[in-house]
């Protein structure tokens, strides 16, 4: 019996710690402008989100948008599922709220034997946020 729970303990923490990392999306464009979205997922269960939209090569001034979000993160089935609460935001820094955002976790089945290349991935299905919904973001 003690072995059984140490094995599930044990398979518990490597699925929190095969999800955890840092999840990007940098689309190139062609104008100059930069947009980049950043999701840390911590070991310990917590997450910074982070939005970048540089918009300084176009306009010839300093327009610079950063919005982040943080909060709680959990694994469940094949999800993430990610927590916030108005008491996260500290000095206004946190202001996006993710409550309730629900991601995909994609990667490579270990049955494809295939040369085909599936690169490790969060792609949000639901979100209140709108510019959430959808979106992709790739493991580094």
């Amino acid at each position: 019996m003690k072995n059984l729970i140490t094995f599930m303990l044990l398979c518990s923490w490597y699925s929190v710690w095969a999800q955890s990392g840092v999840y990007v999306y940098e689309p190139k464009h062609t104008d100059g402008t930069k947009l980049k979205w950043t999701l840390n997922l911590e070991e310990d269960g917590t997450f910074i989100y982070h939005f970048l939209r540089d918009l300084s090569v176009v306009s010839k001034a300093n327009t610079e948008e950063n919005i982040y979000g943080k909060g709680t993160w959990l694994y469940e089935g094949n999800s993430v599922i990610l927590f916030s609460k108005e008491a996260d935001n500290l000095n206004g820094v946190y202001t996006l709220n993710l409550n309730k955002s629900k991601a995909r976790y994609i990667k490579k089945s270990p049955r494809d034997t295939s040369s085909k290349i599936v690169k490790t991935a969060l792609r949000f299905y639901e979100s209140e946020t709108f510019h959430i919904k959808g979106l992709e973001l790739f493991k580094e």
